[in-house]
């Protein structure tokens, strides 16, 4: 439980460290539009510090560490979240300094962050099926 709490602890810094970066950049740049910059914040807070809070709370009473799907759901979910927030930090940094970019380098960048929110839509499935796999044992249905 602990270590998850940790974890979770370590978003929830990231968390703040996004909102006071997309703050002051802005501020620095002078920009005032809509940036992805905005959402990486509110990304880490729930994907990250939300999260592993409720597994905490699950892995308090069940032994989540002993599925397989679960130590997967660990490496894949983790990744997913950061190359998911680099593109989007990456790609709100592009957009507040009116970066002119080529085509083929927004599809790059879109591409990478769609295959960052793929694992972590993954990692979501990964960790339901863990849930499911430990309740089972318990005797529910």
């Amino acid at each position: 439980m602990k270590k998850y709490l940790k974890i979770s602890l370590v978003y929830a810094i990231f968390a703040m460290i996004g909102g006071v970066f997309y703050r002051e950049f802005t501020k620095f740049n002078d920009y005032t539009g809509v940036t992805t910059l905005g959402k990486v914040h509110t990304h880490l807070f729930l994907l990250g510090m939300i999260v592993f809070m409720i597994v905490a709370l699950f892995a308090k009473d069940n032994k989540l560490e002993e599925q397989k799907s679960f130590r997967v759901f660990m490496y894949v979910y983790n990744i997913g979240i950061a190359v998911m927030i680099s593109m989007m930090i990456l790609r709100g940094v592009v957009q507040v300094i009116e970066l002119n970019v080529s085509n083929s380098v927004n599809v790059m960048i879109s591409g990478v962050a769609g295959l960052g929110h793929i694992a972590v839509g993954v990692g979501i499935v990964l960790l339901i099926i863990s849930l499911m796999k430990v309740d089972n044992k318990k005797g529910y249905e």
